[in-house]
C-alpha cells in the first residue's frame, strides 16, 4: 500500500512537471480551437432557438408559474432559461472533451512518457486504436446514463459536490488507463494491473473528477458576466484540455511504472542447463547433441 502511495505521488509530481513543457502546451490548444469553433457554431445556429424552447418549458410547467406569481417574478424563466441551456451543454462539451484528448492526446503523450522515461519497455500491443475508441465510447456511454440518472441528486447539498467527481473520476480512470496501458501491456497484465491497482487508479480518477469541476466557475462567470461570456467558455475549455492532459500524464506515468515493476517482479523462466557431450554417456534430456562431421565428397 505504501509502494502504491509513493508511485502515485512520484506520477503526479512528474505529470505535473510535463504540464510545463512546450510540447504538451501546444497539444493542449488542439482540442481547444477544435471545441470553441464547435461552442461557436452550436451556439451561433441552435442558442436563440434553445434558450426560447427552454423558457416555453418553464412557463408551460403549471406548478413553476404559479411559484413565479407567488414569488412575483414573472420574468425570472428569461433569467433562468440560459443558464439552464449552458449546464445542459457543458456535460455534452466535456465528454466530447475527453473523447478527443483520449484519441489525440492521450497517445502522444504517452508516446512522450515511454521515450523519456520507459524506453526499452516491450510493448505487447494489447489493444488496438478501434478497441481503445470503443471502450472510450462505451465508458463515456455510461457515465452520461449515471449523469443523467443521478440529476435529481444534485439537489441534496452534500450529494451534488460528491456525485459527479466520483462520475468523472470512474470515466477518467477508465479511459486514462486503458490508453495508457493499449501498446505496451498485453491483455492480461492489464487486467491484472486494474486488478492490483484498482483503489489507486480510483483515487486518482476522482482527484482529476475533482480538477475537471473546477472550470465549471469559469462557465458561471461566463453566466453572469455576459460581456465576456465569449472569452470565459474557450478559456475554460482549455482549462479542462489541460487538466485532461495532466491526468492523461500522471495515468502514463503511474501505469507505465506498475507495468514495468510487475515485469520485474515475474519469476526468470528456468533455462534448462547444458550438458558437455560424452562419447560413452547415453544421450538424455539436456545433453547436447554430438557435433555434426561434414562428410568429404569422393570423385
Amino acid at each position: 500500500m505504501l509502494a502504491g502511495m509513493g508511485l502515485l505521488l512520484d506520477s503526479f509530481w512528474r505529470a505535473t512537471a510535463y504540464c510545463l513543457h512546450k510540447r504538451v502546451i501546444a497539444w493542449s490548444l488542439f482540442p481547444l480551437l477544435f471545441m470553441a469553433i464547435t461552442a461557436w457554431l452550436l451556439g451561433y445556429f441552435f442558442w436563440a432557438d434553445a434558450v426560447v424552447w427552454t423558457e416555453g418549458v418553464l412557463q408551460g410547467v403549471g406548478w413553476l408559474h404559479s411559484v413565479w406569481s407567488w414569488m412575483g417574478v414573472q420574468s425570472l424563466p428569461e433569467l433562468v432559461a440560459p443558464v439552464l441551456v449552458v449546464l445542459s451543454v457543458t456535460p455534452v462539451l466535456v465528454v466530447v472533451s475527453l473523447l478527443l484528448v483520449a484519441l489525440f492526446m492521450t497517445p502522444a503523450l504517452v508516446e512522450l512518457v515511454a521515450q523519456r522515461r520507459f524506453p526499452s519497455l516491450e510493448r505487447r500491443q494489447g489493444a488496438t486504436m478501434v478497441g481503445s475508441l470503443m471502450w472510450s465510447a462505451g465508458s463515456s456511454l455510461i457515465a452520461l446514463i449515471a449523469l443523467l440518472v443521478s440529476v435529481p441528486l444534485w439537489f441534496v447539498p452534500p450529494l451534488v459536490v460528491v456525485i459527479p467527481p466520483l462520475i468523472w473520476g470512474w470515466l477518467t480512470y477508465r479511459v486514462m488507463a486503458f490508453d495508457a496501458l493499449s501498446a505496451h501491456a498485453s491483455k492480461p497484465e492489464r487486467r491484472s494491473l486494474f486488478l492490483r491497482h484498482r483503489l489507486a487508479l480510483m483515487l486518482m480518477g476522482v482527484v482529476c473528477g475533482y480538477l475537471g469541476a473546477a472550470p465549471a466557475i469559469v462557465w458561471a462567470s461566463g453566466v453572469v458576466f455576459i460581456a465576456a461570456f465569449w472569452i470565459l467558455i474557450p478559456v475554460a475549455i482549455w482549462i479542462y484540455a489541460l487538466i485532461f492532459a495532466f491526468s492523461s500524464l500522471w495515468f502514463a506515468h503511474f501505469c507505465l511504472a506498475a507495468l514495468q515493476r510487475m515485469r520485474e517482479e515475474e519469476p526468470a523462466l528456468p533455462v534448462a542447463p547444458i550438458v558437455p557431450y560424452a562419447p560413452d554417456a547415453p544421450l538424455g534430456a539436456g545433453a547436447a547433441s554430438p557435433p555434426s562431421i561434414p562428410q568429404e565428397k569422393t570423385s
